[in-house]
């Protein structure tokens, strides 16, 4: 059996983490393996991805329920025909359907980067990556690298895909995890050998896979006024002390958009809520989301300097990891 820690520089664990969000993707398309290469060079600590199905059940690595946005599908005759309308978390979609396709197909696909402003020399070089093929570049890493992959959609994914013997998209996901040896509780010798954070927006799919792993889990909140995709409470419930009370039992943190925790006010930013002081009181972590450093993402506070911006978030608002 292949050693994958031999002698590796273990993760750190004195700093807040960095965490690669769909890898390094400022430079290279999203969710590809360029990007989590080029991320782990540029010295992360985990990277992050997020998880859906095929048509036949392998899951792979894509941000949008749909391929419009990060493939080359518009332009490929031969599916053509295979656009559908279905209604996800409560809203009509229509577009080419990660869940309609075979895997074979799906890896036909080229990505290409999903914003205009970024660098497009890469558009049509790289494939869509499998799970196990994302795991093993973190192994593959001549250092411990973090993996932090999200159960994505899994109401839509549940609805659409079906697994022999009455198997859930959440037990595949599990199962590829095990399968590559990931688990153990945070900070744990087997977490630290093969460091894992699973994230979802869904409650009741880290609810349910808290019975088949013990690796931690953190819940991600969107703006308040959304609702979850599985529970019907609005994210606004989800920020109360009663509910972090309830949650904590099945995760270590959560995952808040960071506007959920500053709000801004005309691209400055308000008054700091006091979600992360509550989350913290309850021994929760909190990882938000997401740090770009274009422009267009900055608050007018951080004069276009990235960096203060990190800096604010690591020394004035005191999270423990940033996407």
């Amino acid at each position: 059996q292949l050693d994958v820690n031999h002698k590796k520089q273990p993760l750190q664990t004195f700093r807040p983490y960095n965490i690669a969000h769909r890898g390094s993707n400022g430079e290279i398309p999203e969710e590809t393996a360029a990007a989590y290469l080029r991320a782990i060079d540029e010295g992360t600590d985990f990277i992050e991805t997020d998880i859906l199905a095929s048509e036949d059940g392998h899951l792979i690595c894509f941000h949008d329920v749909t391929l419009d946005n990060t493939t080359d599908i518009a332009s490929r005759t031969e599916f053509a025909g295979r656009k559908r309308t279905y209604e996800v978390q409560g809203v009509n979609m229509t577009g080419w359907f990660t869940v309609d396709f075979t895997l074979r197909e799906l890896k036909s696909l080229r990505v290409k980067q999903r914003f205009s402003f970024r660098d497009q020399q890469y558009n049509g070089k790289y494939n869509i990556l499998t799970f196990d093929e994302f795991i093993l570049i973190a192994l593959h890493a001549d250092r411990v690298v973090g993996i932090y992959p999200e159960i994505k959609n899994p109401i839509f994914i549940n609805q659409h895909v079906k697994w022999s013997g009455g198997k859930k998209f959440e037990d595949k996901f599990v199962e590829t995890l095990l399968k590559y040896g990931y688990k153990g509780k945070y900070m744990s010798e087997d977490w630290l050998m093969k460091p894992l954070f699973i994230q979802s927006f869904a409650p009741t799919s880290l609810i349910y896979i808290s019975n088949i792993t013990n690796a931690p889990k953190l819940l991600l909140i969107d703006e308040t006024t959304v609702p979850t995709q599985d529970t019907n409470q609005s994210y606004y419930e989800i920020t109360s002390n009663g509910y972090l009370a309830f949650i904590r039992k099945y995760v270590i943190g959560i995952g808040p958009w960071k506007d959920t925790i500053i709000p801004p006010e005309n691209n400055h930013l308000g008054p700091a809520t006091d979600l992360v002081a509550r989350a913290h009181a309850l021994n929760l972590q909190v990882h938000p989301y997401t740090f770009r450093n274009e422009n267009s993402y900055l608050h007018f506070n951080f004069h276009q300097d990235p960096y203060a911006e990190y800096e604010y978030w690591l020394r004035e608002i005191g999270v423990d990891a940033l996407f």
